[in-house]
C-alpha cells in the first residue's frame, strides 16, 4: 500500500472577504456543466432582491459542498442541539430545499 503525502494549502483571506456577506435567500440553477449559486437578501417591504455573491462551481464539487455542509451540520448539532426549522417555512424553498413537512434536520 503506498502512503500519500497530504498537501498544505495556505488560503489567504482578504480583509473585504473576512467580513463575510449576509444572506438569507440562495438561488441555485444548474447545467451539465456548472453550479451556479446567488446570495442574496431579501428585507421585509423590499420587493427587489440584490446578488451579492455568486459561486460557481463544478457539479463535483457541489456534491463535495452539500457532503461538507452535512458533516458540518451534523457536528454543530452535536456540539448545540438540533437545529429547528419552521415547518412549510417559505425561506427553505428559497434555499432550494423541498419541505417534507416535518420540521427538523436536513436529511
Amino acid at each position: 500500500m503506498t502512503e500519500q503525502k497530504q498537501q498544505q494549502i495556505n488560503i489567504e483571506l482578504g480583509e473585504k472577504e473576512a467580513e463575510g456577506i449576509y444572506s438569507n435567500l440562495a438561488i441555485i440553477t444548474h447545467s451539465t456543466a456548472e453550479f451556479v449559486i446567488d446570495f442574496t437578501r431579501l428585507l421585509p417591504g423590499v420587493p427587489k432582491a440584490k446578488v451579492y455573491s455568486r459561486i460557481i462551481m463544478t457539479p463535483q464539487h457541489a456534491k463535495l459542498l452539500l457532503g461538507a455542509l452535512k458533516d458540518n451540520i451534523s457536528k454543530y448539532e452535536g456540539s448545540f442541539g438540533e437545529i429547528k426549522t419552521i415547518p412549510n417555512d417559505p425561506s427553505a424553498q428559497q434555499f432550494g430545499y423541498p419541505l417534507s413537512g416535518k420540521e427538523g434536520k436536513i436529511n
